[in-house]
């Protein structure tokens, strides 16, 4: 009768400790996809240009560089990535990458070079081949 709540206790905390990791997703809620590999986080983290320009280095240089990008994530400069710092700083690479592909695609619309897109420019950038 003594070992009784000990047996409870111990049973308690092998069922309160999960053996495996679960997902904690809210049933309907979106789903992050991750493409075979690390492409995906790769380019969050540091831009599609940035990433490519990753790919084609060795481990060192790889190392090397994406150390002089912590230094430049650790805003408060105490050593740590915090989850917010971590935050910002993909949200700083995500527009920077936003900016860059408006001012690439700004070029294919803007047809006669005023810095404007007429409707007829869209139009004609975006469905000239079925008009």
């Amino acid at each position: 009768l003594r070992a009784l709540p000990v047996l409870l206790v111990l049973a308690a905390g092998a069922l309160g400790k999960p053996t495996a990791r679960q997902e904690r997703a809210r049933p309907g809620a979106a789903q992050h996809e991750d493409r075979p590999g690390f492409q995906y986080d790769h380019e969050a983290f540091l831009g599609k240009e940035e990433a490519r320009s990753f790919d084609q280095l060795s481990p060192e240089e790889s190392r090397e560089r994406l150390g002089k990008i912590v230094d430049r994530i650790d805003d408060n400069k105490d050593g740590y990535i915090t989850t917010e710092e971590l935050k910002t700083w993909i949200k700083r690479v995500q527009k920077r990458y936003i900016y860059e592909n408006v001012a690439k695609v700004w070029k294919d619309y803007d047809l006669n070079k005023d810095d404007k897109i007429a409707w007829e420019e869209y139009k004609q950038a975006t469905y000239g081949y079925y008009l």
